[in-house]
């Protein structure tokens, strides 16, 4: 399969609302900001070499009670060097990470809808098809993770799109 003929890949991106939530992206410049600070490998290599242009994105609200999907956003911009690891006064400065070898990548993200009720994990689970859904397994705090089309169409049907 050639890139121009991919099938749209869906995903899911974790934030704690007190650092960015979803009412963030909505007001951000064209409702799009930049997916920085991730700093775990393999939440990078899902940027880096699985978001493409216009896959679709629920966004979720981490660290917080409760914790949901409370919209859904589309990848605006495929990866590119993480700039905020080659800034010693940001937070997520990594000094081995350098600007013609960058280690940390990141993505755009453009809001497109907010859901009208949020869906937690408690509405998640149990619900027939969504029993692998990356989200839902034990121990899973990945910061981006993939999502079947399917967990897509089920999850999208929950919240009543």
């Amino acid at each position: 399969m050639t890139p121009t003929t991919r099938a749209r890949q869906y995903w899911l991106v974790k934030s704690e609302p007190d650092s960015f939530s979803f009412d963030d992206l909505l007001a951000s410049p064209n409702r799009t900001t930049c997916w920085d600070g991730v700093r775990n490998f393999q939440a990078r290599n899902f940027m880096r070499d699985g978001m493409r242009l216009g896959d679709l994105v629920f966004f979720y609200h981490s660290s917080t009670d409760p914790a949901a999907i409370v919209g859904i956003a589309e990848v605006a911009r495929e990866s590119y060097p993480d700039h905020t690891a080659f800034d010693r006064k940001d937070s997520h400065y990594d000094p081995k990470s350098k600007p013609d070898a960058p280690t940390w990548m990141m993505v755009d993200l453009r809001a497109r809808e907010a859901l009208r009720t949020p869906l937690t994990l408690a509405d998640l689970r149990g619900v027939k098809g969504l029993e692998k859904m990356v989200l839902l397994q034990k121990g899973s705090r990945l910061s981006v993770q993939p999502v079947t089309a399917k967990e897509w169409e089920i999850v999208c049907r929950l919240a009543g799109l």
